[in-house]
């Protein structure tokens, strides 16, 4: 049994380029068209982002991305390891991504999932997303359809209800790493996952 198999929590961090070696071995192995070192060194340089790692012990495992747009987040990647897929790992990256665009102030969110990705559909839904349209043939690798879901409201106290229940559900202990200050704070601190820089436009990529 690895060390990580071990490890009693999961550590949720602030993706660092440190982690993209990691990163990029997982993209490899979830993406036909993985993302580029430089694209994500180029997302991580930018303001109004908010791009997170989930680690086992040492081990990067999973890891997701969101960008703003005026008040609407787009999640922009979401992947998780297959050997460590089904255990939780991409609600918990989803619930602190959401979080991280609240504090960027987010009314609602925005998503593309493959028609195929049953699984991730319902995980989203979890989390109020709901369809709400069809890109024709978005997905350059097959020509698949991508399905456009919303979460609307979500600065709401029903809202975070749901995302305190969600949270509820995660099999161990759940750690918060490397932020200098927690979302919402008394201070009135930035989530600590923004990146700095000058922002661009919508990168459209499943999250998976």
């Amino acid at each position: 049994m690895s060390t990580a198999e071990l490890a009693p929590e999961v550590i949720v961090a602030p993706m660092r380029r440190r982690h993209l070696p990691d990163v990029l071995a997982i993209e490899a192995q979830v993406y036909p068209r993985p993302w580029s070192s430089r694209l994500f060194e180029d997302e991580l340089e930018r303001t109004n982002r908010v791009y997170l790692v989930a680690r086992l012990g040492p081990t990067v495992v999973g890891y997701a991305g969101l960008l703003m747009i005026a008040d609407d987040g787009h999640v922009a990647t979401i992947a998780v390891d297959p050997s460590w897929q089904r255990r939780g790992l991409a609600r918990t990256l989803l619930v602190e991504l959401v979080r991280g665009a609240m504090a960027l102030g987010a009314n609602q969110l925005t998503l593309e999932v493959r028609m195929s990705n049953k699984g991730a559909q319902e995980l989203y839904r979890s989390l109020g997303f709901a369809p709400a349209g069809a890109r024709k043939a978005y997905y350059s690798d097959n020509g698949e359809d991508a399905l456009v879901m919303w979460a609307h409201d979500i600065a709401t106290p029903e809202y975070e209800a749901r995302l305190q229940g969600l949270e509820s559900l995660a099999p161990g202990a759940v750690v918060r790493h490397g932020f200098p200050a927690e979302a919402g704070s008394a201070d009135g601190a930035p989530h600590p996952a923004i990146a700095g820089g000058t922002p661009s436009s919508s990168t459209g990529r499943e999250a998976s």
